[in-house]
């Protein structure tokens, strides 16, 4: 207040907010797990986000500490500074973001810029941000920038817009029956200088063998690419419909092999809910749509976009050790369906307590592919500056990519006890999803048990199974936790696995125990996870997006602090 009256200057009621994330390793060599060589005693991935803000302005920033990064982070995350920066500025009925944002349009099929920070993934923009909202239920948005690749950006332009419209607040007859209807439209181009791309082919000359003459010739790349997104989603009280499609114009780029193709993506969801039981139908199907700010560059960097994976995101850890990571190119069709029931008490199934059954299934396959011919009708070798392919939008691909078939109950026993269980039947092609190997066919059984000891004090404990004849054989996974509330989480776990490959010799296999122990603290905004013991290589992968972790073994310790 100033002379009784409300301080309403851009710089009044300034709040100061943050957290610091710190992630450590202190590694040892371990041969039998197969643990890399690190010339330093520690590694770790430190963050430190800091927020300044009232009602008017937002300024913000991080401060990234990864020197010496933790393993399975590429060497061009080494580093430390200040990534991300921002400014931000509220007024009624606009928004305007300057330096460093992060956005999505939709569902992310033509944009989403995000981090996540286990993957090792941040693509913020760099550039500004400008959001109206001129009157109820329409929003415009107007982005443009350039997109972040660890500790530089690319030198190509991003730039785009969305409109999202609630129908709802200007019809009536929508709001009478609780109903929301929200329409948008996104567009979305990337500016990118050409690059000396060559393709060989046949000049149509002979020489004096009568054999053809190659040369070599330069592709035309597009210095402009662009896409659009149309959806319609829909809500009711217990029904939500969503429909989507993207497009994307020919983006030739290390990819798809530099072949000109346009991009599409087609997604289709419905879910029903109410007291006891739940649905979802979804289907998916995507076609060379990988877009990047940099069509000579691979991995998880310089993504534009990003195509959810339709499968369960298992927590059980068995059931996670073959993730799913979506496959843009040529592409993918994708279904997945859930059911979830609850068996209301004193029923035949439900019993004393009642009991949560749910059923999921998701399959993946490739689309239809027919390769381009020559004039003598042999098929074209060097696809560089073609179509690359044909395609027929309804026919399957020949190969299953992924399948996933699980079943899961909770149950109450008693007053004191909670059983829960799972069983997965599940279907990995390793050479398409990872370029190489056997497709691996499992089955995994899970058990898991809650035990209320006292008011406070709870146990929990886990089996697992995992049964398959590929890849590293059977595996066994147990688990025990005791929780002291408010402060204290003790937990021990191991993981056999039947065979593990030396690193030397291949062909040589050996039964190998991954155990851990770890200790968690908790007080007001602190949390201290205190661990020991080793890690299985493997993939960790959150929305079809995946990052490679190797082995390890050692000291870890995980410090979170929020104010």
């Amino acid at each position: 207040m100033i002379n009784g009256k409300k301080d309403e200057s851009l710089l009044s009621g300034l709040k100061f907010s943050g957290s610091i994330q710190s992630d450590v390793l202190i590694p040892e060599k371990d041969r039998k797990i197969r643990t890399g060589e690190h010339s330093n005693w520690a590694l770790s991935n430190t963050y430190a986000d800091l927020r300044l803000a009232n009602r008017h302005i937002e300024i913000g920033g991080r401060f990234q500490f990864t020197e010496h990064p933790l393993p399975g982070y590429e060497k061009e995350f080494k580093g430390w500074g200040v990534p991300y920066f921002y400014v931000k500025g509220h007024l009624k009925r606009a928004e305007l973001t300057l330096c460093d944002f992060y956005e999505q349009f939709g569902s992310g099929l033509i944009l989403r810029c995000y981090e996540e920070r286990e993957l090792g993934v941040d693509n913020a923009l760099r550039g500004g941000r400008l959001i109206l909202r001129p009157i109820e239920g329409l929003q415009v948005k107007l982005i443009g920038g350039k997109q972040r690749r660890y500790w530089h950006h690319n030198k190509s332009f991003v730039y785009g817009g969305d409109i999202e419209m609630e129908l709802s607040h200007w019809i009536k007859p929508l709001r009478n029956r609780n109903t929301i209807l929200t329409i948008g439209l996104s567009g979305v181009s990337k500016h990118e200088s050409d690059e000396d791309i060559l393709s060989i082919r046949p000049t149509g000359e002979k020489d004096a063998y009568d054999a053809d003459i190659i040369g070599a010739y330069k592709l035309h790349l597009p210095k402009n690419t662009g896409g659009f997104d149309i959806r319609a989603d829909l809500q009711t009280s217990r029904w939500h419909f969503l429909a989507e499609y993207a497009q994307k114009s020919h983006d030739p780029s290390f990819d798809n092999g530099y072949t000109y193709r346009h991009g599409k993506t087609l997604l289709l969801s419905a879910s029903y809910s109410r007291k006891g039981l739940s649905a979802l139908l979804q289907a998916k199907r995507s076609e060379d749509m990988n877009f990047r700010s940099r069509r000579s560059q691979t991995g998880n960097s310089s993504f534009i976009n990003n195509l959810p994976a339709f499968t369960m995101e298992h927590t059980y850890f068995l059931a996670s050790s073959y993730p799913y990571a979506t496959q843009n190119v040529p592409g993918e069709w994708a279904f997945q369906g859930s059911l979830s029931y609850n068996f209301i008490r004193h029923t035949l199934l439900g019993g004393k307590y009642g009991t949560l059954i749910r059923i999921n299934a998701s399959h993946t396959c490739g689309i239809k592919t027919n390769p381009l011919c020559d004039m003598n009708g042999e098929p074209i070798t060097d696809l560089k500056g073609t179509k690359g392919y044909n395609t027929s939008f309804w026919k399957w691909g020949t190969h299953s990519y992924y399948h996933d078939i699980n079943i899961q109950f909770e149950k109450k026993i008693s007053k004191n006890f909670k059983l829960n269980g799972m069983f997965m039947n599940q279907l990995y092609n390793t050479s398409v999803i990872e370029g190489e190997g056997e497709t691996v066919h499992a089955n995994i059984f899970v058990l898991e048990g809650n035990f209320s000891i006292s008011r406070k004090v709870k146990l929990r404990c886990e089996t697992q199974y995992l049964r398959t004849k590929q890849d590293e054989g059977d595996r066994l996974y147990g688990l025990i936790e005791l929780s002291l509330p408010p402060h204290f989480m003790f937990t021990l776990s191991d993981e056999w696995c039947k065979r593990v490959s030396e690193a030397k010799n291949p062909d040589l296999t050996h039964a190998v125990h991954y155990y851990m122990a770890s200790i968690a603290y908790t007080h007001a905004s602190h949390s201290l996870i205190v661990g020991y013991g080793r890690t299985a290589d493997g993939y960790n992968c959150t929305g079809g997006v995946c990052r490679w972790q190797p082995a390890q073994k050692g000291l870890q310790l995980s410090y979170t602090f929020t104010f």
